[in-house]
């Protein structure tokens, strides 16, 4: 039996933890998938529902507002209550919430179903990340690990897209929401059976006080950038929500300092090395995201795709992230910091989304825009792995559900933001092109489309730039050096937050 550097038994590696795996990794898949599974389908429940085209956002929003805003809470409950615990509980709320969902008779009643959606996988998703965390401990076994999940978080939604196309066009819409049932019952049955916790939460409390200022800051700039997209950027409620978040995140960060037991410990977030992943994270999701939202309308109204078509078109996207994540990151991770896997990665990723700015109404799939997918993809699957096993690595028992919380809110977060500003970018751009251009009645339908894909290009653009900060951020914050050096008995056990310079 082997020890650890301080004398004591190192705790023996469970033998089923690959099995384990497969149970995270079926939940993390779930929860990712059902932030865009619902979009393809979104024509079709609209029309059934008779929801408004002001409305229909929600049906979005209502999800990423829920999950981004609550998800340091859902962290900090994981390490307080359990995170197998946790994790049942948010595997068995988020399937009956999606049964209510496709069960929907209104526009409320899905609105709600989604909002529900999002509040258990705020609870599900950090509980799920953290289980890994303390599932394996090998370097080598975290690399692999960590590139399974980071492959997942980077495809799911692409996956989404797929899954809602097929669902959409050969069932039904309803069935976006009801396929995340037999999903849940056999991850839950999967977690009771496989997976253990390693609970630490002695002399524990909820920072209450905490809760509300860092969710509710949360809650209002999400929120605000969601209403933005309709509202526009300087509506009185899109200012009053930006000024009322950030002025309560200054208050949560002004307590969290001073709070005998606080939700978000200071030292996560001062750490060079996870505030560098933090910010990658959430600067490479805000391109990603709007890129879905671009490109599926791009396929489907200026193509002519259909959504099953549509679904299939992010398949490249999608292998392309798998194979960067465990087959380049996972195996190269142990031999090289993360950063020399991450600044490339944003660089490929950058580079695909510059050749998605070349696209027209004449583009043909194959020669424009596939070999940006598969470019974009390669770059996030270089980026992601590294960004989850770096983020988490070295952490407290009682804090790795924050922890994991924060990764996962810096994504939501980054994918709200780049939803809201890219698509306003790109409605604007739209709106001056084809103002400028319609000069003749007869030419209107030409004009619309090409101005449309204009403003798609102009944000592309954008979402260019953001990418390329991603890359500066993770050079310039991100010195973790490789692991490969650690074994399971020479783990160092974590240091107290004053000297705290964790490396994976």
């Amino acid at each position: 039996m082997s020890v650890t550097r301080t004398g004591e038994p190192a705790a023996e590696a469970d033998p089923r933890r690959w099995w384990g795996l497969v149970v995270i990794a079926l939940a993390q898949l779930m929860v990712v998938l059902d932030a865009t599974i619902v979009n393809i389908a979104l024509p079709s429940a609209q029309q059934e529902l008779g929801i408004s085209n002001g409305n229909r956002q929600w049906v979005i929003t209502a999800y990423t507002l829920a999950f981004g805003g609550l998800l340091l809470l859902g962290g900090r409950v994981a390490d307080l209550v359990g995170r197998k615990r946790t994790f049942v509980i948010g595997l068995v709320g988020f399937a009956a919430a999606s049964a209510l969902g496709g069960a929907a008779t209104s526009s409320g009643m899905l609105f709600g179903a989604r909002a529900l959606q999002g509040a258990f996988a705020a609870v599900l998703a950090p509980s799920a990340l953290s289980l890994l965390t303390t599932t394996f401990t090998d370097p080598r076994e975290r690399g692999k690990a960590f590139g399974v999940y980071g492959a997942l978080a980077g495809s799911g939604s692409a996956i989404g897209f797929i899954v809602g196309g097929l669902l959409t066009e050969y069932l039904d819409w309803r069935w976006c929401l009801y396929v995340n049932v037999p999903i849940a019952v056999v991850a839950v049955f999967g977690a009771v059976s496989l997976l253990h916790d390693r609970r630490d939460t002695t002399g524990a409390r909820l920072d209450v006080p905490g809760v509300i200022l860092g969710c509710g800051g949360l809650v209002a700039i999400v929120y605000g950038f969601s209403e933005a997209e309709s509202r526009g950027w300087t509506d009185s409620l899109v200012l009053a929500m930006f000024a009322g978040g950030i002025v309560l995140l200054a208050a949560f960060v002004w307590w969290q300092a001073r709070a005998p037991r606080p939700l978000l410990p200071l030292h996560i977030i001062k750490d060079r090395n996870r505030a560098g992943c933090f910010l990658t994270m959430g600067l490479a999701t805000i391109g990603l995201f709007g890129l879905f939202l671009f490109l599926t309308y791009y396929l489907q109204g200026i193509l002519g795709y259909s959504p099953v078509k549509t679904g299939l078109g992010f398949l490249p996207l999608t292998v392309a992230i798998i194979i960067g994540s465990t087959q380049i990151s996972a195996r190269l991770l142990q031999h090289v910091p993360p950063r020399a896997l991450m600044v490339p990665g944003m660089l490929l990723a950058s580079g695909g989304m510059l050749l998605l700015t070349r696209i027209t109404v004449e583009s043909e799939y194959a020669s424009e825009v596939l070999p940006a997918l598969i470019m974009l993809g390669l770059g996030m699957g270089l980026t992601f792995m590294p960004v989850f096993a770096t983020a988490t690595a070295g952490i407290a028992p009682q804090d790795s559900g924050v922890t994991s919380a924060t990764v996962n809110t810096s994504q939501q977060v980054g994918g709200s933001i780049g939803t809201a500003l890219l698509n306003t970018i790109a409605t604007t751009s739209t709106t001056t092109y084809v103002a400028a251009h319609l000069t003749n009645p007869a030419d209107r339908a030409r004009v619309i489309a090409e101005g449309t894909v204009h403003g798609y290009t102009v944000a592309i653009w954008w979402a260019t730039g953001i990418m390329l900060l991603a890359a500066l951020a993770a050079g310039l914050m991100v010195t973790a050096k490789a692991p490969k050096h650690l074994t399971p008995s020479t783990t160092p056990t974590p240091e107290p937050a004053s000297r705290r310079n964790v490396t994976p």
